[in-house]
């Protein structure tokens, strides 16, 4: 940590020496030390070969994770929690989930398994359960039926559950005009024991396939504590899905495949071929004017995480000018906030329109930036210890709490007696209205701002070097949006769009200067 205070800058203030110290001591109560070690050698390795990295979730908010290199998020400047991430309270291990580009994943997993050893490493399996096509081949197979005609009939429903089956042959044009349909639905019927079954199949476990992320990363007992098989790629694989091994305490580290982590790589290496310019992405500046002027004039096709029609409406509403702006905005468009309208306040105090309204002014801090509006979990956990004088570890228990309504009366009894000692009985309940009304439904603000980075990168990329990141965004497929569209956006950004051409085309979207 001594060590990633000067690799980031960090001045050994007290306020950060003080932080720092509470985090570390908490680390070693709770004899998490390795861990966090381990992660860090795993983001190391992975950003030696040249792969993207990037940690979300609640790791954000830690000091540590940040020194570590495992995060870039700095917890200090955007008032990011520990205690949301790492708890004294909480005896298990904390999550720190790793994003890598999705097109070189398997790559980390054969450097993951190569730098600690087959026996050391595996990754984690979950339970694959029937769904329509995979149901239709096992019964039409159970049944006897001619293999090409039991292909033929799965590959003609679209990817969705297997109870969905009858809905499909009745409502789909392109079944219910074939004779595949059954006799409730007006076709010949003679399928209809084969739909019947696959309809009871739903849900129902197949077979164990490889989890899309998780990774267990132990000492040489690995083998005695668990079973491992290969599965279809080769890769060692726990017979334990995601919950055992957390309850089995081993150490489980995600490895997400990202398509936007891909894309940005892909334009990085554009920039750098077509212009021989190489752009530090993680190290530029994150108050550029004309990045944001692109934000807020809702062109934001391609750009992580706002690209949306509704995310589109909301950043023309906020007008995000900040780095900060854009983690708001990502915790504001989420079915919680959305669902409990938490975005109209805001957008009304944020334009001006009304003044912010604070339950009292002693919580006016911590609100100040949301215009008053509770938008963060880690604003409840202010708020809760403001209240009652209790430490954000308890704060943060009682946050967990309030998203379960059968707790909501254990925790009242608790926090009003405790909050009535320093607060009028008015003040009480207003504030209690308004962690019932939001506290459940609010985003974690160091996930918010793990996402708000990628966000911003995608932001400057499309910004400044237009062209070479939508090739990315054409060759990985990161978005929504079907390609035409995408095509569309590059012509009206002035980025014409060039035929296939035999001599100078590849198997990627790529970036061509043309001459006047």
């Amino acid at each position: 940590c001594e060590a990633g205070l000067g690799r980031r800058g960090m001045a050994l203030t007290e306020r950060v020496r003080v932080r720092l110290e509470e985090e570390l001591e908490v680390i070693d109560a709770l004899g998490y030390p390795s861990y966090f070690l381990t992660v860090a050698d795993v983001v190391d390795l992975i950003k030696s070969l040249r792969v993207r990295a990037a940690a979300r979730g609640s790791g954000a908010g830690s000091l540590v994770t940040y020194l570590l290199g495992i995060s870039d998020v700095d917890p200090i400047r955007y008032g990011l929690l520990m205690e949301r991430f790492l708890s004294p309270l909480r005896h298990q291990l904390p999550d720190v989930d790793i994003d890598v580009e999705s097109a070189r994943r398997m790559e980390v997993y054969d450097a993951v398994i190569d730098r600690f050893g087959a026996h050391r490493v595996s990754c984690i399996s979950m339970m694959d359960t029937y769904r329509v096509r995979h149901a239709i081949r096992d019964v039409g197979a159970a049944l006897g039926l001619p293999p090409a005609e039991v292909d033929a009939v799965a590959k003609a429903f679209p990817h969705i559950r297997a109870n969905q089956v009858h809905a499909a042959l009745k409502d789909l044009p392109e079944l219910r005009a074939s004779r595949l349909g059954s006799r409730r639905g007006g076709g010949t019927g003679d399928l209809d024991l084969l739909f019947d079954l696959v309809a009871r199949l739903d849900g129902l476990p197949r077979h164990i396939a490889l989890h899309p992320c998780g990774v267990l990363i132990s000492d040489a007992t690995l083998l005695d504590r668990t079973p491992v098989e290969n599965s279809y790629l080769g890769y060692p694989m726990s017979q334990f899905d995601k919950d055992d091994v957390e309850e089995l305490g081993l150490l489980k580290l995600d490895l997400l495949g990202i398509r936007m982590q891909s894309a940005i790589a892909h334009a990085l290496d554009e920039v750098a071929r077509v212009d021989g310019e190489t752009v530090d992405i993680d190290a530029v500046p994150r108050d550029d004017p004309t990045t944001f002027e692109l934000i807020r004039s809702t062109r934001t096709l391609g750009m992580f995480q706002i690209e949306s029609p509704g995310q589109r409406e909301l950043v023309g509403k906020f007008g995000p000018e900040t780095f900060e702006d854009i983690v708001i905005d990502i915790s504001l468009f989420r079915p919680g906030p959305v669902k409990s309208d938490m975005v109209t306040p805001f957008l009304l105090a944020r334009n001006g329109w009304r003044e912010p309204v604070y339950p009292h002014p002693d919580l006016a801090p911590f609100l100040e930036q949301t215009a008053g509006v509770v938008v963060f979990h880690e604003q409840v956990l202010q708020i809760v210890a403001r209240m009652t004088g209790c430490d954000l570890a308890q704060a943060d228990e009682a946050r967990r709490a309030l998203g379960d309504r059968e707790l909501h009366a254990e925790v009242r009894a608790w926090f009003v007696p405790e909050a009535l000692q320093r607060y009028a009985v008015e003040v009480v309940e207003k504030v209690w209205e308004v962690l019932v009304a939001f506290g459940s439904f609010g985003f974690c603000k160091a996930h918010a701002a793990a996402f708000a980075l990628p966000t911003y990168q995608s932001a400057w990329l499309k910004t400044h070097h237009t062209a070479a990141f939508l090739a990315g965004v054409l060759t990985h497929d990161p978005g929504m949006y079907p390609k035409r569209l995408i095509l569309d956006d590059a012509r009206n950004f002035g980025v014409r769009v060039l035929g296939l051409d035999v001599n100078a085309s590849t198997g990627t979207y790529r970036v061509e200067r043309l001459g006047l």
